[in-house]
């Protein structure tokens, strides 16, 4: 089945269901659970002539990242999975891509939460669209209705 599953985890409402879902895929399948939070760039841009770097924003954000990935790995460990996992910074479907052939996954899971306007979702747009798009492998995207 699946060796290696790969979970885009962000510690959202639809990240802690596609938690659980992956939570069973790999106790079903003896799956290796490997966690990912993408951390957006901190760089702000102004203008065509270039942007602002603000290392204490940076810091704020890499702690937080930090504490979801942690509290994502305690839930798996809490039922009895060892898992690990890596915070990266970037643009959210390169580096899950990225991450996902890094560790040989078989497997992406990713929670998804539809949103209600087509305002939100234009500006948003759907990472788990274009992840499935762009994987290397398999994507299960886990809807929090």
């Amino acid at each position: 089945m699946f060796k290696r599953i790969l979970l885009a985890y962000d510690g959202s409402d639809a990240g802690q269901k596609a938690l659980l879902d992956c939570r069973e895929l790999a106790q079903w399948g003896g799956s290796e659970v490997v966690l990912v939070a993408v951390m957006p760039s901190t760089m702000s841009f102004v203008g065509l002539e270039g942007g602002v770097y603000d290392v204490e924003l940076e810091e704020r954000e890499r702690h937080k990242f930090d504490a979801v990935l942690r509290d994502g790995l305690r839930r798996l460990e809490t039922a009895g999975f060892s898992a690990r996992g890596d915070v990266v910074m970037g643009e959210a479907v390169e580096e899950i891509t990225r991450q996902a052939r890094k560790v040989e996954a078989d497997l992406i899971v990713v929670g998804h939460k539809h949103l209600d306007s087509w305002a939100a979702r234009w500006w948003r747009g759907s990472i788990s669209g274009a992840l499935i798009e762009h994987a290397p492998c398999s994507v299960l995207v886990v809807i929090l209705p």
